[in-house]
């Protein structure tokens, strides 16, 4: 059945197809609304997250050849009929589809990367039609009984994980690595950090009789010790229909439709106690396929082709995956020892690793004839899937362009808002900005002149009762307290267009020098923890107007170019709130997040080996430390070295 949607959910939809089938020279065709309806569910109807969801996805697809599948011609054909992976037709008990791929039965001398993934999406596309599979999720069986190293491919494992955790809507519930083998685990642990997200916690390997303690036997093909009769030429069947009959699942142009004949051969299922029949063809027509089923604990891929919106939002990664917290665990003492292992020499090469890989994205807004003045540095600009995007003016579509990046918090999706220093010419946009994310807390790691040099433009008045006014919003300072390290501004935002007014916490730090860091943590933490005392106070105060994460809307955080003492600033947040929470700490795996959303951040060197150092001087502070022997720590480095 359809779902119906509310008045705003609607008007999302509309604001989403309006943005993607806008874009200048898009390829693959204007975007429909149940597909625009699915990525949105997947994203709980945030438009931003769902385009940037929609990106990620179309990128992985054109990047891997995954955009016209045809199962009617080579190589796809092929792959398919080998039956390495398949959608079996039953649930787990909690209604999320399974998928199954045999290892044994990949060669990949013989199955490029690109034949293996089409084959994988393909019937992946298939499945994820169906709304209980949207809203329930996917379990994926990586079945390795009676594998060997030669059927083992690290890299298309890779390529599979990137997908499903952040590049498909649907929701990866589980998965389940069957009888590995002993040579696996070496690289096993490998994928296991490369996995840095909630999906970690979700990845086990398990026998043939544990496997009973994740699905009931009734669901599990007999090949993996269960009850189930699959026959993956029925599956295929119903695949070939249903892809004919709405060839645009999940983006246009995926799928197959006969031009000449315009025809097809529609299968009709009867699932009979959980096994698998024969088809019977009969003259495709628009119903719906019909389905019959004398049990209720069998739930077939084959009960609906719906070509209808999600009933549910669950469907992709609820608000507390892709994001930081599960990667890599150290606990205090053994980051203490890792620290001193390295050397400030060897996390310099680690930064160096890290910062030789290219962007995770594109850029193609900030590239706008129109957008580049808007850019303060020519050289550091916005990724597409995770821009803040501003309402239009006048119908202006480039009048929703900001130089700002969404970046994510430890178990908060967009916590920051990280950008540049504002320029004269968009400090109009920056308060724009400010009001439609209903930001509270401003921090600000420049001053306005450094060395000589413009760092950023006084976007705001600096002594106390002065006012000045930006398009539709002035702006009024009411309190000015200054110290040696930071200096904190009471401001007054109005919206002279509705005549509200909202109260802004402006930090500015002032003991950080441009592309270095600072001599000691200590004023730097200390900032930070006022910073986000400060944040907790006003979104306190809001009461129950916030509906919004308990902490609260994102908060702005810039220097110039909003990359190097920006990205440093996060990295601490981050890592301290998840030290704070469960005593552990992934320095690497958040900045490689944090970079995935904001390209560039952590600028230099100085500034990965500081978030390191300021680490460990904050737990010795709050006692999660007693004290950090780095003895030799920078032995190796030039003596002219900082």
């Amino acid at each position: 059945m359809a779902a119906s949607l509310t008045h705003d959910q609607e008007c999302a939809t509309k604001n989403f197809i309006e943005l993607i089938n806008s874009r200048p020279k898009r390829k693959l065709g204007p975007v429909s609304w149940s597909t625009a309806v699915k990525f949105l569910f997947a994203r709980k109807f945030d438009v931003s997250r769902a385009v940037a969801l929609f990106d990620q996805h179309e990128a992985i697809r054109q990047r891997e050849g995954l955009t016209r599948l045809d199962s009617t011609e080579e190589p796809l054909k092929s792959e398919l009929q080998t039956g390495k992976f398949t959608i079996l037709p039953s649930r787990d008990s909690t209604d999320a589809a399974i998928a199954v791929f045999t290892a044994h039965k990949h060669v990949p001398t013989l199955s490029t990367h690109q034949m293996t993934l089409q084959g994988v999406v393909y019937q992946l596309d298939v499945a994820l039609q169906n709304p209980t599979t949207q809203k329930a999720g996917i379990v994926f069986i990586y079945d390795m009984t009676n594998s060997k190293y030669s059927n083992f491919d690290y890299d298309l494992s890779q390529k599979i994980l990137t997908m499903l955790k952040g590049g498909y809507p649907a929701r990866l519930k589980k998965v389940l690595i069957v009888t590995a083998p002993l040579w696996f685990k070496a690289p096993f642990k490998i994928l296991r950090l490369f996995v840095r997200e909630k999906l970690r916690e979700r990845v086990f390997t398990v026998s043939l009789a544990q496997l009973t303690a994740h699905i009931k036997r009734e669901s599990l093909p007999t090949q993996l010790g269960g009850l189930l009769q699959v026959d993956h030429n029925v599956w295929l069947s119903h695949c070939l229909q249903s892809m004919t009959t709405c060839p645009e699942s999940p983006l246009p142009l995926y799928g197959n439709w006969n031009k000449k004949k315009k025809s097809y051969n529609k299968v009709e299922f009867n699932i009979v106690d959980g096994k698998t029949p024969s088809p019977q063809k009969k003259l495709a027509t628009n119903s719906d396929l019909e389905i019959s089923s004398s049990t209720n604990n069998v739930d077939s891929w084959a009960e609906e082709a719906n070509l209808n919106p999600p009933s549910s939002a669950s469907s992709g990664f609820s608000d507390d995956d892709s994001l930081h917290g599960e990667g890599a665990a150290l606990t205090m003492q053994q980051l203490v020892e890792y620290v001193r292992d390295r050397g400030r020499p060897g996390l310099m090469q680690e930064y160096a690793e890290i910062r030789s890989r290219p962007p995770d994205g594109n850029f193609t807004v900030a590239k706008i004839r129109s957008n580049l003045p808007k850019n303060r540095y020519t050289d550091v600009l916005c990724y597409d899937h995770s821009r803040v995007i501003l309402s239009e003016i006048d119908g202006e579509t480039d009048s929703d362009y900001i130089h700002a990046n969404f970046v994510d918090g430890y178990k908060q999706k967009n916590a920051f808002i990280n950008t540049q220093g504002p320029l004269l010419k968009t400090t109009t946009d920056f308060w724009r900005m400010v009001w439609e994310q209903n930001t509270l807390v401003i921090v600000m790691t420049t001053r306005v002149m450094e060395r000589g040099r413009p760092k950023c433009h006084q976007y705001w008045p600096s002594d106390i009762d002065g006012e000045t006014t930006y398009g539709e919003f002035k702006v009024r300072s009411v309190a000015v307290d200054s110290n040696s390290d930071y200096t904190v501004t009471s401001l007054v935002l109005i919206n002279l267009k509705t005549e509200e007014t909202r109260d802004i916490s402006h930090w500015q730090f002032t003991s950080w020098p441009d592309y270095g860091v600072p001599h000691s943590a200590k004023a730097m933490l200390e900032f930070l923890e006022k910073v986000r005392r400060q944040q907790t106070v006003m979104v306190t105060a809001l009461g129950d107007t916030w509906a919004g994460h308990p902490r609260g809307p994102p908060i702005i955080v810039h220097c110039s170019a909003g990359i190097g003492r920006t990205g440093t600033f996060c990295t601490l947040d981050i890592c301290i709130s998840r030290l704070e929470d469960v005593g552990t700490v992934d320095i690497r795996g958040t900045v490689e997040k944090i970079r995935s959303q904001r390209a560039y951040s952590i600028q230099m060197p100085d500034q990965y080996v500081f978030c390191h150092l300021a680490l460990i001087e904050y737990a010795i502070s709050k006692g999660h430390l007693q004290s950090a022997d780095l003895t030799g720590f920078d032995q190796g480095m030039d003596d002219d070295s900082d």
